[in-house]
């Protein structure tokens, strides 16, 4: 199946009770398009102002809970929408009521529910992380400002015995916020910025356990910290300079995260590093750096420039290619994430969203 006319984007696509939801830039608007399964697109509806600047199309994946949808504009405004018919349900300009920092290319954030709250992170002046009622678009708490400015890293929950935080990063800081107060229990300088260096964190940090890995493009080195026992505080385990991931993720399979590094903006390596110690055991060159997921025990790669997709096996001793095809259909360089649910591959390219069979 493959359907045009969604918008162009680099957010991801995703299925929810048969139905695929994706966001889409239309001139300088940003839409929410709810597609069946046979091609169909069933409604469209606008959702705010696009990012228009440096670097513009959509970011946001939906986020659904039962009935509703929630969904970030490229100028910070949030959305929830009625499922079934796309009905505005609420909607709170975000970004514009709590004075929020835009850095160089705006906004890339998709909401997140935690328990009663929808949760994102306007940073700014004001505040630095924000809840509000999923149900009525209320506002529940904000937290305390760190006076820094927007980064383009979703916001995630951290769950270790007895802890339970939201993890936030603006572009110095990584947070942890307690999601019942919208109190700052620590924050860690996850990014120097050094002299004439971009700063720009976007993948939402990856967890096992009491250890937190954090990871930027840009010739950043990549941290891993740990979690002191009272949750109170991190410390640093370890830097790598060499797993520098861009925009494209990180997976973590048996104690190996894999994903690719940054050399410039056009080129980059296929890694993959010891989750304890920081030992790189390969960098492999197969076209340039790109998205990266992991399910059924594989590996499903996409490079940027060309489209190239890959079925990879998690293999610490090298990058083993099982089988490729190429992405036909779309334009734009290949940022979004595919996504994969009951046998199906989702791939979203520019205004293009197509859907494979892989469940053999």
């Amino acid at each position: 199946m493959s359907v045009e006319g969604i918008g162009k984007g680099w957010s991801s696509a995703i299925l929810s009770d048969g139905i695929i939801y994706v966001t889409g830039m239309k001139d300088t608007t940003d839409y929410l398009s709810a597609v069946s399964l046979d091609g169909q697109i069933l409604w469209q509806k606008p959702y705010g102002r696009s990012w228009t600047k440096s670097f513009p199309d959509t970011r946001c994946t939906p986020t659904v809970e039962e009935d509703r949808i929630y969904v970030l504009s490229g100028s910070g405004e949030l959305s929830c929408f009625n499922k079934k018919d796309g009905t505005v349900i609420w909607f709170v300009d975000v970004d514009k009521s709590f004075g929020s920092k835009w850095h160089t290319w705006g906004i890339a954030e998709s909401p997140l529910i935690v328990d009663n709250k929808v949760i994102c992170t306007p940073a700014g002046e004001k505040t630095t992380v924000v809840a509000f009622d999923k149900l009525t678009g209320e506002l529940i708490w904000q937290s305390p400002s760190l006076n820094d400015t927007r980064s383009y890293v979703s916001p995630v929950i951290y769950e270790y015995k007895d802890l339970r935080y939201i993890l936030a990063q603006t572009i110095k800081y990584l947070i942890a916020v307690d999601p019942e107060t919208g109190e700052i229990i620590w924050k860690f300088l996850a990014n120097e910025n050094k002299k004439g260096a971009n700063t720009i964190p976007i993948n939402t940090p990856i967890y096992w356990n009491d250890e937190i890995f954090v990871c930027n493009g840009y010739n950043y080195p990549s941290i891993m910290l740990k979690v002191a026992e009272d949750g109170k505080s991190v410390s640093l385990n370890y830097r790598n300079q060499t797993f520098d991931n861009h925009h494209d993720g990180l997976v973590l399979v048996d104690k190996y995260v894999y994903g690719s590094n940054w050399i410039n903006n056009s080129q980059g390596k296929w890694v993959c590093m010891n989750w304890d110690t920081g030992e790189i055991h390969y960098e492999a060159d197969w076209f340039t750096k790109g998205p990266i997921i992991s399910a059924d025990g594989m590996l499903y790669v996409v490079e940027e420039k060309r489209g190239n997709f890959g079925l990879v096996k998690p293999n610490p001793s090298g990058f083993e290619i099982v089988s490729t095809f190429v992405i036909p259909m779309g334009k734009g360089l290949f940022w979004a994430h595919p996504t994969i649910y009951d046998g199906k591959l989702f791939i979203r390219h520019g205004d293009a969203l197509m859907v494979f069979n892989i469940k053999q």
